[in-house]
């Protein structure tokens, strides 16, 4: 191993380059989420959510009053989610019983399980501790949504890097380990090792063990 400087160097800078490009380079936040908000309640609750939702870089929001509208956008895939604020928002919020409907489009289930996150944690400051529910009464047979809610951290990377890390370190031994095996058995010397009197379960660890130690 200390002989063959291109072991060491996969052993240890190829796990850093693959850690920092899939780990840093690589993003699961889905920003600029085209929506509509549907305003049937003019009230200040409402505004304030509303303007949560055009103040958030992870939305892109347009606005209607109506759901036929808002409905259209989502059968043409011009947004890929419908925040419908009812009529009565105003008298809810203030009886501690408000309700936002959330339809989401059904083409791609995981960009949609990830905007549902995206709009429980947004909804949250826009009317605190008052808003607590989401309807799940779909407005159109015709829709492809779902309405659901789910949490959903906004900094993947600590629970990306760590996986990471496991995922790489175990498949660089395993490189590593094949690559000295198929070396030793091109220049003839794994039969060497047969007729010896060490046993297989010996050379295996002899050729594995180095490797991960080395990772």
């Amino acid at each position: 191993m200390m002989r063959d400087p291109s072991s060491i160097a996969i052993g240890v800078v190829l796990p850093i380059i693959l850690i920092l490009l899939f780990g840093y380079g690589l993003s699961l936040d889905v920003k600029n989420v085209p929506i509509a908000v549907v305003v049937e309640d003019s009230g200040p609750a409402a505004r304030e959510l509303i303007a949560g939702f055009q103040l958030s870089p992870y939305f892109h929001t347009q606005i209607t009053h109506a759901m036929a509208p808002a409905e259209k956008l989502m059968l043409e895939r011009s947004v890929d989610a419908i925040v419908r604020i009812p009529a009565d928002f105003e008298r809810r919020v203030n009886s501690g019983s408000a309700q936002v409907q959330v339809l989401l489009h059904g083409g791609d289930a995981n960009r949609a399980r990830i905007i549902q996150g995206y709009v429980q944690v947004q909804s949250r400051p826009g009317t605190p501790a008052r808003l607590r529910r989401a309807s799940r009464r779909p407005l159109a047979d015709q829709c492809p949504c779902r309405c659901a809610m789910v949490q959903r951290c906004q900094r993947e990377h600590y629970f990306l890097v760590p996986g990471l890390i496991v995922l790489v370190m175990t498949l660089i031994g395993a490189l590593l380990t094949a690559m000295v095996v198929a070396r030793e058995w091109e220049r003839g010397t794994l039969e060497s090792l047969f007729v010896t009197p060490v046993r297989i379960e010996e050379i295996l660890i002899g050729k594995t063990l180095p490797y991960f130690l080395l990772e």
